[in-house]
């Protein structure tokens, strides 16, 4: 059997990894689109920061990781996928003959029709070439703009301040993490980034970018403007599919698949952040770009792909985000469901927040900020889908009584298996 796996992310290199493993006699092509060892994207602020060097962001260590596993690794692009034949044109003009195929490409940074935006100075923060281009600009004291405050943004934004330079954050929406936290989560997160330093600006948008002094100057809804050294922009990412044009395999905002993550034509499966597949909570199909989705994705698509049965129960909607020193983070249905409760506990001086959302007696989703010790016990409440019986009132009363409530029901959970 010849497999092959476009993109060497973690969904990639995972799969890979288990498919040698499920299957020792076939062939494992793995194709790398940069010139780079397989690494992680989510690594790369640690780069910029220092905590680590550029070898701290590869996925594997250890010469010869994929050779001894009889992984190929190959520094190719794919430019297009016929099903019909089993084949995918590489950039390079050569062709590849598959039985089983994996895409998992993950996404691109996508920029805002905004003037300007192709200028030098201006960077995205995506890539190690994109990395190694803002460590040579973002010296201490030199004045950098971030343009989004997402999920993304916002751990650009923890390695852009360890650098010591000027920060200004500037965000369309009207609150920082617009997909991630409410209102009042995302008001505490700006406080917090402004009493350490960072100008955060809501409800902003960059009209256009020009040469400036030296340097860059951002336009700015309202009418202001300000100066930069360094433009760093992460308003989104797009998954990367436009090579599968004319292959008849099903695309929406991602590469649409099963819960077995195979594509619309049979032997082709996706995985990752290009894949749009079973959502946890609410069994629609959604686009999870975090790397758990995207490790668990690489496995389970593997596991098919070798014919073994392996269904998917579907992505939990989880992100944990450590801004300057706060932790954040959001777990499936946190915006609630209709007809749901909701249990708050809010402390604005000591930056604290905690809300969770029922569905009945069952916890479906919850906000947590500067509340470490709940975040294993909020995602094993919600994807076991524990009810919670009178433990619901009490934490209706109290939503800080959650570990008591998560071990009492496991216990009794235990308990009832045991006698059965």
């Amino acid at each position: 059997m010849d497999y092959v796996i476009i993109g060497a992310g973690p969904a990639g290199v995972i799969a890979a990894e288990a498919l040698r493993s499920a299957d020792p006699q076939g062939t494992v092509v793995l194709l790398c689109g940069e010139d780079e060892p397989p690494y992680s994207r989510m690594a790369i602020p640690y780069l910029l920061t220092g905590g680590i060097g550029e070898d701290g962001t590869y996925l594997r260590h250890g010469e010869g990781h994929f050779q001894s596993l009889g992984i190929d690794v190959r520094m190719a692009r794919a430019a297009s996928v016929d099903p019909d034949k089993g084949t995918i044109t590489l950039e390079d003009g050569n062709s590849l003959h598959f039985d089983r195929l994996l895409i998992a490409t993950g996404s691109h940074p996508s920029r805002p029709p905004v003037p300007g935006m192709d200028l030098p100075g201006v960077e995205s923060c995506w890539t190690m070439d994109d990395a190694r281009r803002i460590a040579e600009s973002a010296k201490t004291g030199s004045r950098v703009v971030l343009m989004g405050a997402g999920f993304i943004g916002c751990i650009v934004l923890e390695a852009l301040a360890a650098r010591g330079v000027d920060l200004s954050v500037v965000e369309t929406e009207d609150r920082m993490l617009p997909r991630m936290m409410d209102d009042a989560g995302a008001a505490m997160i700006k406080r917090w980034c402004e009493s350490k330093g960072v100008r955060v600006l809501t409800a902003t948008a960059v009209e256009a970018v020009t040469l400036a002094d030296g340097g860059l100057q951002l336009s700015l809804s309202g009418g202001g403007t300000l100066d930069a050294d360094l433009v760093v922009c992460a308003t989104g990412v797009t998954p990367n599919m436009a090579f599968l044009e004319g292959s008849g395999i099903e695309t929406d905002r991602g590469i649409v698949v099963d819960d077995r993550l195979q594509t619309s034509r049979d032997g082709i499966f996706a995985a990752g952040d290009v894949a749009q597949g079973p959502d946890f909570s609410t069994g629609e199909t959604a686009i999870h770009a975090i790397q758990p989705t995207a490790s668990e994705h690489g496995r389970i698509a593997a596991m098919n792909m070798a014919g073994i049965d392996t269904p998917y129960r579907g992505s939990l909607a989880l992100n944990v985000l450590n801004t300057l020193g706060l932790i954040s983070s959001s777990y499936g249905l946190w915006q609630g469901v209709e007809g749901g409760d909701r249990a708050v506990a809010r402390d604005d001086e000591a930056f604290k927040y905690l809300r969770l959302e029922f569905d009945g007696d069952v916890l479906v989703g919850a906000l947590a900020l500067g509340l470490t010790q709940h975040v294993g016990v909020l995602r094993g409440l919600i994807q076991t889908k524990t009810p919670l019986g009178p433990w619901k009132d009490m934490l209706m009363r109290d939503p800080h009584i959650v570990m008591q409530a998560y071990l009492s029901c496991a216990q009794g959970a235990a308990a009832r298996t045991h006698k059965g």
